[in-house]
């Protein structure tokens, strides 16, 4: 497995033996179990899906949900996410069964992660805010402070095209951050510390996943 799921904890800072302050992200990572193999022959794709524990996911739990992990003979979970995995001879997932555990210990090793977290909601902004733009004059009497401008023409095509963009819904979405540095794993804990900050508030659903392609000169972040 090169994923798990966790929580976002919130943000600190850690110094190292020079005084060098670092500012982390903490993340609760898993544990996890496997609790369903997705094989190509009965659904037509490798996956392997994952559950994070909770204690208070078996309260809640219908009895669909306890029939799922009862098959896999772990605990009800709440959240749960899918990872695509490549299949082994017999058309499953390889190395891995349900029942499994996977831990923050899979990042021991790890220098770059990827993570998907959904950003905060900032509810309806203006296009200052949400697109970054300029705005008018300042001074008094303008009265084109953090307005749009021009949307159109009234000529042709005499409509809004597809696409402009203006006022509106902020925030709410999928953000994917890659190459995030590794600062430190507390198997203990299972928490993992990453450099700077990742998408959402405290206590978001947060996707940890090895970073793809080569390693980065150290450079800071």
């Amino acid at each position: 497995m090169s994923a798990i799921i966790g929580r976002k904890l919130g943000m600190t800072q850690i110094f190292d033996a020079d005084g060098t302050v670092t500012p982390v992200t903490v993340i609760l990572a898993g544990p996890c179990v496997v609790t369903q193999l997705k094989t190509l022959a009965r659904d037509g794709y490798e996956a392997v899906q994952l559950g994070l524990v909770d204690a208070k996911a078996a309260k809640k739990a219908t009895k669909p949900q306890r029939g799922h992990h009862e098959k896999a003979g772990v605990p009800p979970t709440r959240l749960r996410r899918e990872f695509r995995l490549l299949a082994d001879v017999e058309g499953e997932p390889a190395g891995v069964k349900p029942g499994d555990a996977v831990t923050v210990e899979i990042f021991r090793d790890v220098e770059r992660v990827e993570v998907i977290g959904t950003s905060k909601g900032k509810g309806f902004q203006g296009v200052v805010r949400r697109h970054g733009f300029a705005g008018g004059r300042s001074s008094h009497g303008s009265m084109f402070h953090r307005a749009p401008g021009s949307i159109g023409s009234s000529a042709f095509p005499s409509r809004v095209m597809r696409g402009m963009r203006a006022a509106g819904h902020m925030g709410v979405d999928q953000v994917t951050l890659k190459r995030v540095r590794v600062v430190r794993v507390d198997a203990d804990k299972n928490l993992l510390l990453l450099r700077g900050s990742v998408p959402g508030h405290p206590g978001s659903t947060v996707v940890v996943r090895r970073a793809k392609g080569p390693a980065t000169p150290a450079r800071g972040k």
